[in-house]
């Protein structure tokens, strides 16, 4: 890497400001399904810096996604920088900056990422220092789950609103994550006829679904070692978990239902079709087992992947993060799923998920460094030049 353009990208980023953004949009309370102020507010700053910026509702119009982009003028691959705006649904922590640590809800997951990604695209056009090519800026809603269900990311990739390449900055500094699990969140509820009874007063014969709630836990943990046995070398292997189980009214009633949520992970190849067929499969034969009928809602938050270690995107991160940290990162898995899951598994654009080492994601204690969001930015940046170079 070039020395005097490293130097010139670390002088360029302007580290109020990009603390200023980071507030500006920690500011604005955004629970999935309701990040369209959030969007508004991002939109505004684009706008202020003079970025040309389009909203597209992406099945999603109460938050239009935000989309800007920064181009060369030169032929060349697109790398888009992708952000969610949502947060999960807990109490409001307003924004404030101590110690040089910025802290509130989102400030980890992930509005400090998203502001660290638009000052790099702001170096970008200072410097005017893409090669060829251009960048794509891109943040949305419906990312946090069960709330959202990633129909906005989905409706970028059906209209063709993506790059290349696509970068995540969530908070995940080290490794570098090249493939991932998949995973998806399972609701199971089983039913009987009839109604509510007594325990002494059933006839003979009654369906007992807690019962049958018991077995399919039971069956699910038995699944879960067998998994175990499959192992992919950077990802580990598949899992079932539940986490919840409910049933009845009241301890000597027989109820009609019974639910049982939890989550399946598995491993790359595995497609989400198949895995939900297999998954579907194991409830119908508990069903069968115990006269009973069971409901399932599968929602499948991003499908396992593995891209090219050796690709254009993970050589020209590698050789920012070098310049900038001294060493390139080593290569690993990501142990949570993010929307470069299904940018990934469903539209086979390489995806990489790179951030600040924050912490308190999904916690009220959310917490990133300035001194991580300037580095990112530098990250950024760099890679953004390495990556768009003429075709």
């Amino acid at each position: 890497m070039n020395d005097a353009l490293l130097d010139q990208v670390a002088r360029t980023v302007d580290r109020q400001r990009l603390i200023d953004t980071a507030v500006a949009l920690v500011e604005v309370p955004s629970p999935t399904r309701s990040a369209g102020p959030a969007a508004d507010r991002l939109a505004e700053i684009l706008s202020a810096d003079g970025f040309s910026v389009q909203r597209h509702d992406a099945d999603w119009p109460q938050a239009p996604i935000v989309m800007t982009a920064l181009d060369s003028g030169r032929p060349g691959p697109t790398l888009q920088f992708d952000g969610h705006l949502d947060t999960v649904h807990l109490p409001y922590v307003p924004p404030r900056v101590e110690n040089d640590t910025l802290y509130g809800s989102s400030s980890a997951d992930m509005k400090g990422g998203i502001a660290a990604a638009l000052e790099a695209l702001r170096v970008l056009r200072t410097l005017d220092a893409l090669p060829a090519g251009r960048v794509l800026f891109t943040a949305h809603d419906h990312h946090e789950g069960p709330w959202g269900d990633g129909r906005q990311v989905r409706a970028m990739i059906r209209e063709g609103l993506v790059g290349d390449a696509v970068m995540l900055p969530e908070y995940l500094a080290s490794p570098l994550p090249v493939a991932g699990r998949g995973l998806a969140i399972f609701r199971a509820t089983i039913h009987r006829d009839g109604e509510p009874v007594h325990e002494v007063l059933r006839p003979p014969g009654t369906p007992d679904v807690v019962a049958a709630g018991a077995q399919l836990v039971n069956r699910l943990h038995s699944w879960n070692e067998e998994l175990k046995e499959n192992s992919h070398p950077l990802v580990g292997h598949g899992s079932t978990f539940v986490g919840n189980m409910q049933a009845g009214e009241i301890y000597n009633q027989s109820p009609t239902e019974c639910l049982v949520q939890g989550t399946r992970r598995w491993a790359p190849p595995s497609g989400s079709a198949a895995v939900q067929d297999e998954f579907s499969q194991h409830l119908a034969e508990v069903a069968a087992e115990t006269d009973t009928t069971i409901d399932v809602e599968f929602a499948v938050q991003g499908g396992a992947y593995q891209i090219d270690s050796d690709g254009r995107l993970v050589h020209a991160f590698q050789q920012a993060h070098t310049a900038i940290a001294g060493a390139p990162l080593p290569l690993g898995a990501k142990p949570f799923v993010d929307d470069g899951n299904i940018y990934a598994s469903e539209a086979g654009i390489p995806a990489l998920t790179h951030g600040p080492a924050a912490t308190g994601a999904h916690t009220l204690n959310e917490a990133t460094p300035v001194e991580e969001l300037v580095r990112v930015a530098k990250v950024y940046a760099l890679t953004a030049i390495k990556f768009c170079v003429e075709a």
